[in-house]
């Protein structure tokens, strides 16, 4: 059913539009792709899994606790693995990102184990129909959770004196610093914010799949790049955008043509974005000045 087929495309594009902004984030100030921001998802699925399991905390604040270890594990990220690396050219931080992403995933299955660990319920299995769309609680808490966040991160970003800042660093490091904006703060926040949403995501991810495993940060940060890049990758409205429109694609080609092609519809949308429109589609066209 369609109907149906929309509904499970939002969800998961929703989830994927949160890693995105993380993505988005990040490259709109230091125009970098941080490729270990999906291992720093797996870190928060992780994180909330031991707030959940092993301190037996609530869910929620188990999800509050792990968003607020993953931020400070982006910033130290951040300070020690970008930071220093920040006037050498593009592609060394580049490859300090594939370091980091290598060595959070070796971490991961040093502490945790290279299985698959199941994530406890936080939901009782009910289930909506409306109109003959099935809609679950856990999707219901999916939509809710990432809208909540995303207007926040608007309020955040749009209304506030640090947000202001944010988006004066984004526009240019240099004249930021002349005007006495702290660029290292704004930066650091960035990482932080991006972090602790990669965290959310995360956890969304492992109640909706009920998994938890070291190397699912690599698909779902590939997916969430995927839908940066198809929005346009420094856009917030763009990383919803993209997300959303992946999601619904992927579940489309899921229902109707095959399960094993997923990844692969995904990753020909990004090979035809860069084909056709690189600066994806709400991107802005960098005009570089000499």
């Amino acid at each position: 059913m369609l109907s149906q087929q929309l509904v499970n495309g939002i969800t998961i594009g929703l989830i994927y539009a949160l890693i995105a902004l993380g993505y988005t984030m990040v490259y709109g100030i230091l125009k970098i792709v941080n490729f270990a921001h999906g291992d720093i998802l797996m870190m928060g699925s992780f994180f909330g899994l031991f707030f959940v399991r092993n301190v037996q905390l609530p869910f929620f604040v188990s999800l509050i606790c792990a968003a607020v270890v993953t931020a400070v594990l982006g910033i130290i990220i951040e300070r020690f693995a970008y930071r220093p690396l920040r006037m050498s050219d593009r592609i060394v931080p580049l490859i300090s990102a594939v370091g980091v992403s290598i060595f959070l995933t070796s971490f991961a299955q040093k502490v945790w184990g290279t299985e698959t660990h199941s994530f406890p319920k936080a939901f009782e299995g009910k289930t909506f129909n409306f109109g003959g769309v099935t809609i679950s609680s856990i999707q219901i808490f999916i939509l809710i959770l990432s809208v909540a966040l995303m207007i926040g991160l608007h309020l955040f970003v749009h209304h506030t004196r640090i947000g202001t800042g944010i988006r004066a660093t984004s526009q240019s490091i240099t004249n930021a610093t002349l005007m006495g904006i702290d660029t290292n703060k704004m930066i650091m926040l960035t990482f932080a914010i991006g972090s602790a949403l990669a965290a959310c995501a995360g956890i969304m991810v492992s109640i909706y799949y009920d998994a938890v495993y070291p190397t699912m940060g690599y698909t779902a940060g590939l997916k969430a790049f995927t839908a940066a890049v198809l929005g346009g990758i420094g856009s917030i409205p763009g990383a919803l955008l993209g997300g959303i429109i992946l999601g619904i694609t992927e579940n489309l080609g899921v229902a109707y043509i095959s399960s094993s092609y997923q990844d692969i519809i995904a990753f020909s949308i990004l090979v035809l974005v860069l084909m056709i429109r690189p600066r994806g589609i709400l991107g802005k066209k960098e005009i570089n000045k000499v």
